[in-house]
């Protein structure tokens, strides 16, 4: 029968707001898989698949209904989420289409695939026509699922564990121990998985002794063995109880006190902090992890070890490659399972057949255990291990404390890449469920994990994203009849690990050794393959050669070695890959300022020209430092149409050194004859052929220097960083060949740290400074600096004008001032009448207007710094500058005016720090018009605006003004339109790239 046949059936048909007619006999379950309902049944699967009208809503009927079904359809299968339906649906448009008929009632929330049970609700449970014994029945059920879930969840970890054990204790002389280390590993888990199930905000999750700090454990353990037995000479059995209990108290104080600082992390909330170590030296760790697992697993298989590359010519041998192959290809299998398999049920299903397939071949073989273990197919006999032997495994009057200061620096890479790690495994977590999760808050609950973990002689450990996700999608997850439910997957996990400790059972002696070796295999070749594989996809090719070094760095030189190396390459790789990124682009920009229309004519085709602009508009990006700075100065130079002489060459040399001749300096390279080699007769004969091609040159680009801008502009609007090299080597070169050329250089844009660096190291002046405005732009040997882009330009435009021939006329309206000296200011028509060139009745008429009473706008005064208007705030008109100016923000935190240099603190002050409501994104003068977009789309205020100047008078031309002088004056409506065009124009005009 079909899913949806079973849900019309229990919930009847719904249609005009009545139930028309319910069967209340509760259908049986559907099983889709025989033990497990396929993984995907349960409270989270339920999903009806009939197709309501578009205009059906759920009522108080159908939500009463389904809270009274609700608990009758907890073993229903997911019409959507069935492995069976997946299989079946011929493509994805199917799917989608059975999505888009399929409803569902208001107390589920469709976006988590789970019913919406709320801690605060009403108990709607009693009282209201459901029988208590069904309820019960449901109840028991449903722990059923907990109990299945968390016994596949046991499947999975216990494996794992045991290879985990033979991993951390690899060398030869804790092999008589290895059945009593396993179980302590196991014991550390009982503790993680009681903290993650404690003290986690995700009561279903699953953690255990993690993959992540696997190699730097074993690495301790080994360190420790050689160390006391290099320096005892012996292997006797009183040096294996110092060697025994030296490493096991080392690293459990070495996993409490990492635990410690992932506590102190989340506590200041300093996750963050593990970012600056670099994905793909994390990437080459974790690939590394995996060949180390492939490694311990086939080491496992063969029961013998393989330390080093050349240990793999084991296998060479007949019997231990039979060992082996089993493995191997068990490995390949769980791999493919786990990654091509979409029902999850197949992977612990399959970690079940494989030893159950060992025993039949046994059987049908005619073999007996013995045999096998003769054969070495399953671990030798030893003395069973009660639980109270594993306190007897330490002696603390043989501790060596004295080698913990060796295990320092492996005690720091495992704390950042433990730290990492989870930090990773939280976001997986987060993205999978849809959910923001607190980093902080789970790296608070790692550490108390770990930090207990390392108390009780324990070994570090975290989430297991995969099983923690697989917890999730069960269903398990959310609050059911009571409290502790959400909770029961992980108490039965801890259970379990517990009864594994207390049993006397040495499951080494029963379970295949290949069958140990393929979970760690597994693990190893998804690792390997995440890592190297499929991350090629997502890292640029320099990141993916920083992951191969440090792959192939911790192979030869160790774990700390290799991760210092990784990390250094790849600051090599981000120092060239942002000197690469740094560039230089023309731009078309224009000032905002308040142009008639023959003003503008002027400005358009004589200072933007685009052939020989008078002002040239420079775009800088990226970061201006040491590895780029000769590129953007090259860059720069090329744009303007600068030829650098031989003296400049060799100046720009002098500034930059010690730079090698070699390296990147483009068209700005020094020419030989300037090297100690010129001495040579020839090269001398060389100079003096360069020195007759000199004329030339001069003469071939004449034209070139005759048109070269009046102005540079920079903007760095888009440079995150200028350091010292930059500012001397690249901007104090770049000014003194302008000012031998008589081009004035401006800069606009810049933050608080470029801005000081640049005048720190006399390259730069602002443009308020006496040294600007009483010296001789002619002679200003430094780069003038302005807050933003519009200022710069208006700048230039008003030298340019000031310059203009004596037939042009520019009426100029800032800094009005009367005869007693006081500011004065324009009126609305006046600014509307030069601003689009109306003509002299048009003019008239719209004076008049202004001066009556039905005027469309009104006008307000303001102190400097009052506000304007906010952004967000309804946009019910547009403002013009009649006198003072206004200043523009952007959203955001204007930064901080303090820069810390080798003497200390440092305080700048700009414009862009007059308000602290947001950074200064334009400044604009008398005329100008603003608020306009946002007015015309009837959207909110995209930005804020106050005042720049005290005392300035803003007009506000509000929208019901402006709608009633449509109906009564559409020849003045239509100038108001004329207005507005054109400032959309010119705002076009201002941002063209």
């Amino acid at each position: 029968m079909e899913a949806s046949t079973v849900l019309r059936k229990s919930y009847g048909s719904v249609g005009g707001g009545e139930l028309r007619s319910v069967n209340s006999s509760s259908p049986q379950p559907i099983h889709l898989h025989p033990t497990l309902d396929a993984l995907d049944v349960g409270p989270h699967a339920f999903r009806s698949s009939i197709p309501q009208p578009s205009s059906y809503s759920p009522t108080a009927i159908d939500q009463d209904l389904s809270q009274k079904r609700r608990l009758q359809c907890l073993s229903m299968p997911s019409t959507l989420n069935s492995p069976l339906l997946r299989r079946n649906m011929s493509s994805p448009g199917e799917k989608l289409k059975l999505e888009k008929h399929s409803t569902m009632p208001k107390s589920y929330d469709s976006s988590l695939s789970t019913p919406l049970v709320h801690m605060h609700a009403p108990d709607t449970r009693h009282g209201n026509g459901i029988d208590n014994s069904t309820e019960e029945t449901n109840k028991t059920e449903s722990f059923l699922y907990y109990v299945i879930y968390a016994f596949v969840n046991s499947i999975m970890c216990l494996p794992c564990l045991y290879g985990y054990a033979s991993v951390i204790f690899g060398h030869a002389i804790f092999q008589p121990h290895i059945n009593a280390l396993s179980k302590l590993v196991i014991f550390s888990s009982v503790i993680h998985q009681c903290c993650f199930t404690l003290f986690s905000s995700l009561p279903f999750s699953i953690g255990q002794v993690q993959d992540a700090g696997l190699i730097f454990l074993s690495a301790m353990s080994n360190k420790i063995a050689s160390r006391i037995l290099e320096e005892s000479g012996e292997d006797t059995e009183d040096v294996a109880e110092v060697v025994l209990s030296t490493t096991i108290v080392l690293l459990g104080l070495a996993t409490a006190s990492l635990g410690a600082v992932l506590i102190l992390m989340g506590k200041f909330r300093l996750a963050d902090v593990v970012a600056y170590l670099p994905l793909p030296v994390v990437g080459g760790y974790l690939a590394f992890i995996g060949y180390f697992c492939l490694e311990a697993g086939v080491a496992l298989c063969i029961n013998d070890t393989i330390m080093k590359p050349s240990d793999w010519a084991l296998l060479l041998d007949e019997h231990s490659l039979l060992l082996a192959i089993p493995g191997i290809l068990s490995g390949i299998a769980l791999t493919a399972v786990a990654r091509k398999c979409e029902d999850e049920a197949m992977l612990p299903i399959s970690m079940v057949v494989i030893p159950v397939i060992f025993y039949i071949v046994l059987l049908a073989g005619g073999w007996s255990l013995e045999e096998a273990r003769e054969g070495g197919w399953v671990g030798e006999t030893s003395p069973p291990v009660p639980v109270v032997d594993l306190f007897h495994l330490v002696d603390i009057g043989k501790v060596r404390w004295d080698l913990f200061k060796d295990l320092i620096p492996i005690w720091l890479g495992m704390t950042f890449v433990v730290s990492f790690s989870s930090c990773l495994d939280v976001a997986a977590i987060s993205m999978d469920m849809g959910q923001a999760l607190d980093t902080n808050n789970e790296l608070m609950t790692v550490g108390i994990s770990n930090f207990l973990s390392g108390c009780l002689g324990g070994f570090t450990g975290s989430y297991i994203f995969s099983q923690t996700i697989f917890t999730y999608r069960t269903g398990c997850r959310q609050d059911g009849y009571i409290v502790q439910l959400s909770r029961w997957i992980g108490i039965l996990v801890g259970l379990s690990f517990l009864a594994v400790v207390i049993s006397t059972l040495n499951f080494l002696e029963i379970t295949p050794l290949f069958f140990l070796g393929s979970t760690l295999i597994f693990i190893g070749f998804d690792l390997m393959y995440e890592w190297i594989v499929e991350v090629r996809h997502k890292l640029l090719l320099s990141e993916y050669l920083v992951l191969l070094a440090t792959f192939v760095a911790i192979q030869f030189v160790g774990i700390d070695g290799g991760i210092g190396l990784g990390i250094i390459v790849a600051i090599f790789d981000f120092v060239l890959t942002t000197a690469s990124v740094s560039s230089v682009a023309r731009i078309r920009r224009r000032s905002l300022a308040f142009y008639g229309p023959q003003e503008r004519a002027y400005i358009e085709n004589n200072v933007y020209n685009l052939q020989y602009p008078k002002i040239l508009i420079l775009e800088v990006r990226g970061a201006v430092f040491f590895g780029s700075s000769i590129q953007v100065l090259s860059n720069i130079l090329d744009a303007a149409g600068i030829n650098a002489s031989i003296q400049e060459k060799a100046e720009i040399s002098r500034v930059n050194s010690p730079l090698p001749h070699h390296s990147r300096m483009n068209s700005i390279r020094v020419p030989e004859g300037l090297s100690p080699a010129s001495i040579s007769p020839g090269t001398r004969r060389l100079n003096r052929r360069q020195d007759n091609r000199k004329e030339t040159d001069k003469a071939k680009h004449a034209s070139v220097d005759h048109h070269m801008p009046r102005f540079l502009v920079l903007d760095l609007s888009s440079v995150s960083n200028v350091d010292a090299s930059a500012a001397r080597g690249c901007f104090l070169q770049l000014a003194k060949m302008c000012a031998a050329r008589r081009i004035v250089v401006c800069a606009a844009g810049q933050n608080g740290r470029i801005d000081w660096i640049m005048q720190k190291h006399d390259c730069a002046s602002h443009a308020e400074t006496e040294e600007v405005t009483s010296g001789s732009l002619d002679k200003n040997q430094k780069i003038i600096l302005f807050d933003d882009l519009n200022d710069a330009l208006q700048f230039c435009e008003n030298i340019l004008v000031a310059e203009k021939p004596s037939n042009l006329a520019f009426k100029r309206f800032e800094d009005m001032t009367s005869p007693s000296g006081e500011i004065t200011s324009i009126s609305l028509s006046t600014a509307f009448t030069h601003f689009i060139g109306v003509e002299p009745e048009h003019a008239k008429a719209l004076e008049e207007y202004e001066k009556s009473k039905l005027s469309f706008h009104t006008e307000t005064r303001y102190s400097s710094g009052e506000t304007i208007f906010r952004s967000g705030t309804n946009a019910d008109g547009f403002y013009i500058v009649l006198s003072g100016s206004v200043v523009i923000l952007k959203d955001g935190n204007p930064g901080s005016n303090e820069i810390v240099s080798g003497a200390g603190k440092q305080h700048f002050t700009t414009r862009r720090n007059i308000v602290e409501s947001g950074q200064v994104s334009r400044i604009l003068s008398v005329g100008s018009i603003f608020g306009f977009v946002d007015f015309v789309l009837k959207r909110p205020r995209t930005f804020s605006v106050v005042a720049g100047a005290e005392n300035a008078l803003i007009a506000k031309c509000h929208r019901d003004g402006l709608n009633m002088l449509k109906a009564e004056n559409p020849a003045m409506d239509r100038i108001v339109d004329k207005v507005l065009l054109l400032c959309s124009a010119l705002e076009l005009a201002s941002r063209e790239p």
